[in-house]
């Protein structure tokens, strides 16, 4: 009797699975998809162990200012004065613990999807010469703002095409000490920043850029770059280093010597995937990554690379908001010496304190920790890692 039930059972379990996977499969391919992904190949990661070991430093931050900010991206300090752009479109400074908004390039209403274009998303941000700071908005362009007054001025703007390609998603900026040249990055000429999860699920590619603030030229130093995002003069400034998000890697381009024009490969195949970079104060660089690639584990994002049928799948049938949930919340951020060798990392599994970390910047033996999401920004004492 049991193996007559059990074949009913069988029959029946697949009558209905295959009654639900028919309607699902020609709805799939009725449904419209978002991306067009290509296959991308990435290396196995390397492994977690040395100075990659998991461990809990970040768990070490604290958490300031909290629910007083949202999605403080990109941290700059003037002395003892940090200054930084937040999901809402506002640049704020924090003197003396109070936070206070000193600028706006977008206007409101902000809060939702929908609003971040009009609202703008002031990203990367750097001090320039004389104490401005140079901003890069996601959808507004790259400004100069003046702290003192809130005054802004627009250099460079999304709506003038550069090459006959339009500026999509601006993403971050470092500025020459004596502010002529900012090396800035366009994640994408096809994606806003709204859309940042089809960008890395997609591989489109993209540039680096140059803007003189002199000549007032934009040139387009490299092109092929998949999700360039953070960028970082050299401390001689003899290269950029420009963060490739969807392939965890970073490029070198030459700006200055012998190599002036030349690229190479500064870090490939990294543990997570880049976001910011920004100088450590031992002549190396900080790396936030804003999503890791474990091994040993199971990475969803190495497995799907070179699947773009599934990709497909998944955008047809799910939003990004809802995507979004299935990435681990891991934050890592790896100090990298001035050659591209791993010094040291620190963790925070499951995201506990440190959350959707974007980018690590030090002032005075204090790591303040970005966050694209997050409703406050970190500080970790150095002495105590």
């Amino acid at each position: 009797g049991s193996t007559y039930s059990s074949k009913v059972f069988r029959v029946t379990f697949l009558t209905l699975a295959a009654s639900l996977t028919v309607p699902l499969l020609g709805v799939t391919v009725l449904l419209d998809c978002p991306i067009d992904p290509q296959p991308l190949s990435l290396k196995e990661p390397p492994l977690l162990t040395g100075v990659l070991q998991p461990n809990i430093e970040l768990r070490k931050a604290e958490r300031l200012w909290e629910n007083q900010l949202v999605g403080p991206e990109s941290i700059v300090n003037i002395g003892d004065v940090l200054f930084t752009g937040t999901a809402d479109g506002k640049i704020i400074k924090i003197e003396d613990g109070e936070i206070q908004t000193i600028a706006r390039i977008g206007r409101g209403p902000c809060g939702t999807r929908e609003d971040e274009p009009t609202c703008g998303r002031p990203l990367g941000i750097r001090v320039g010469p004389n104490n401005t700071l140079f901003v890069a908005d996601a959808y507004y362009g790259l400004y100069e703002v003046n702290p003192g007054t809130g005054e802004t001025k627009m250099l460079v703007s999304t709506k003038t095409l550069i090459e006959g390609q339009k500026l999509s998603f601006v993403n971050d900026l470092t500025v020459t000490r004596d502010g002529r040249k900012i090396y800035f990055t366009d994640s994408s000429s096809k994606w806003q920043r709204r859309d940042y999860l089809f960008l890395i699920m997609e591989g489109t590619d993209d540039g680096l850029l140059e803007y003189d603030t002199v000549t007032k030229e934009v040139k387009v130093l490299m092109m092929g770059l998949r999700f360039p995002n953070g960028v970082q003069l050299s401390p001689a400034e003899d290269f950029v280093l420009v963060q490739e998000t969807t392939m965890a890697r970073i490029r070198r381009y030459y700006v200055s010597g012998l190599m002036k024009g030349g690229a190479d490969m500064f870090v490939e195949n990294m543990p997570g995937l880049p976001d910011n970079i920004r100088l450590s104060s031992s002549g190396g660089y900080w790396v936030a990554m804003s999503a890791v690639r474990p091994n040993p584990g199971f990475s969803l994002l190495d497995f799907l690379s070179e699947k773009p049928w599934i990709k497909r799948m998944i955008f047809k049938l799910l939003s990004q908001e809802t995507v979004t949930k299935f990435v681990p919340k891991y934050s890592l951020v790896v100090e990298l010496s001035e050659t591209g060798s791993y010094r040291r990392s620190f963790h925070d599994p499951n995201g506990v304190t440190v959350a959707y970390v974007s980018e690590a910047h030090e002032h005075n033996g204090y790591l303040y920790l970005g966050s694209f999401r997050s409703p406050f920004i970190c500080r970790l004492n150095l002495q105590h890692v």
